[in-house]
């Protein structure tokens, strides 16, 4: 067997494929000279091909995990359950919370505002019974000053206003900044309703309310503004619990979001005034809403906590009974979120929440609006669950999404494969390169026995002419024995015999 050429693989990567190319290229005549190289190179192309093939596996059973996590495995008893879960939270939605009302919420919230007031009035030393006098306590004793400085000067801000105009009275981290710049720059920051922004100086009185040092100006910034935001937020002392308290979290971020050039001459501003001194939407108009949804979320999470329950109490008692150990429970299993089978089964069940809500709220629009179209829809406004639809929507989206998720990591899971099965037919080429060099050595090896054989059977001829040749000679030297020495050949019968 002759073999003319003979070399390892090439491997090079095009566009993310692995392509092999075969380069015969060492002629037999070089063979024997780079042997040993050849085989340390093959060895080493093989052990470097088994860690990319094995990467890639690794890379494919992680992707396997994630693909199972993102495949709905929910069957008709998981179906059966959510379903019966959103009946049920769509039932105590209907007989419990009822229908969105305002008036209940703002008496809520007015009552939880007052006594917050009253609560922190008396923890700083205030000994009477009244609102108006805790309110007027705090506003002695921790003024801000830029609390008045807008009085007198024509710029669009009003006493109805002047909470939402003035950021520093903003219960936010961009009103506490602002607080505490008007220490050190010794100015006001108001924006009024045409969206002017408007630093205006403290006067001489309000100097007085600036920090000394650094210290005391994060003292002044920080403190005095809570505790004056506390005494704002039941309105004045002179209309104690009715008037305008300060913007909630949601307004003042608009408000704060509108001083943005651009933004504050879209009309923004005006609209916000609008709602804050017309409408009177100040913090505890924020909170009548936040408790209403409060309400409304008490049978959503119902919903959502008997659904997580479910899933994980049928999932522990399937490991447990095919583990029968807690310590060899794969916990990861059982747990009640971040999979496409739980997300599943939320979309059914906030799904089937959201139909029986949104059919009680049609029935009783169309009882009490008498046939009105425009009755109809603002009561069927105010019995609709907002935060099941909302939650309903997120659960659908997020279903949606690990369905496209799980997608894309089939696709991915593809190239991979097609990348392992490359690195798997460049091992074959190695494999071959080996045989071929085994197939040559193993040539070699017998032409050399051959050769071996050859020259054993000559020196076995020539042992075979040289013994007879000796044994013709004693023959001949019979004779000269039988004269020289005649006992000799008595001695070699004897020995013989």
């Amino acid at each position: 067997m002759t073999l003319s050429t003979i070399d390892l693989p090439t491997l090079k990567v095009v566009h993310e494929s692995i392509e092999v190319e075969y380069d015969f290229s060492v002629s037999s005549a070089e063979y024997s000279s780079t042997e040993i190289s050849l085989s340390e190179q093959i060895s080493a192309g093989l052990s470097r091909v088994e860690g990319e093939i094995q990467a890639t596996q690794d890379e494919i059973d992680r992707l396997n995990l994630d693909i199972d996590r993102l495949t709905n495995h929910s069957d008709r008893v998981d179906n059966l359950v959510a379903v019966g879960s959103g009946l049920l939270a769509g039932l105590i939605d209907a007989f419990w919370v009822g229908e969105f009302n305002f008036e209940r919420g703002k008496a809520w919230s007015n009552h939880t505002v007052n006594d917050f007031v009253m609560r922190t009035a008396k923890a700083q030393g205030y000994e009477g019974e009244r609102l108006d006098g805790a309110i007027k306590f705090l506003e002695s004793k921790f003024p801000v000053p830029s609390d008045n400085i807008w009085k007198g000067k024509d710029l669009g801000i009003s006493a109805k206003s002047h909470h939402l105009d003035d950021l520093a009275h903003h219960p936010t981290p961009v009103g506490l900044f602002f607080s505490i710049l008007t220490q050190f720059t010794k100015k006001g920051y108001f924006q009024n309703g045409e969206g002017t922004f408007l630093p205006i100086s403290i006067d001489e009185d309000g100097l007085e309310l600036i920090g000394a040092d650094v210290s005391s100006k994060f003292f002044c910034g920080t403190v005095n503004w809570f505790f004056h935001l506390v005494s704002d937020m039941s309105g004045s002392n002179k209309t104690a619990g009715v008037g305008m308290g300060i913007p909630g979290p949601i307004v003042s971020l608009l408000k704060e979001l509108s001083t943005i050039p651009g933004l504050d001459r879209t009309g923004l501003p005006e609209k916000l005034k609008e709602v804050f001194v017309k409408e009177r939407f100040d913090l505890r108009s924020e909170m009548a809403v936040m408790h209403e949804l409060g309400r409304q979320a008490v049978p959503v999470m119902i919903n959502e906590v008997l659904v997580r329950a479910f899933y994980f109490i049928r999932r522990f008692a399937s490991e447990l009974k095919a583990k029968r150990s807690f310590s060899d429970i794969e916990w990861k299993k059982t747990l009640p979120w971040n999979n496409r089978t739980m997300t599943r089964m939320l979309t059914i069940a906030t799904g089937t929440f959201t139909v029986v809500d949104l059919a009680d709220a049609a029935i009783r629009a169309g009882m009490k609006s008498g046939g009105n179209l425009a009755a109809f829809g603002a009561q069927l406004v105010l019995r609709v669950n907002f935060v099941g639809i909302g939650r309903f929507a997120i659960a659908a989206y997020s279903d949606v999404s690990m369905g496209s998720q799980r997608e894309r990591l089939r696709d991915e899971r593809i190239a991979v494969l097609s990348e392992q099965l490359h690195w798997a037919n460049a091992k074959v080429a190695y494999l071959q390169a080996d045989v071929w060099q085994a197939a040559e050595r193993t040539e070699a090896s017998l032409q050399e026995a051959e050769q071996m054989m050859r020259q054993s059977a000559e020196i076995s001829m020539r042992a075979w002419e040289a013994n007879r040749t000796s044994l013709r000679q004693i023959g001949q030297m019979q004779a000269k024995i039988q004269t020289h020495n005649p006992q000799l050949i008595n001695d070699i019968r004897n020995i013989l015999s």
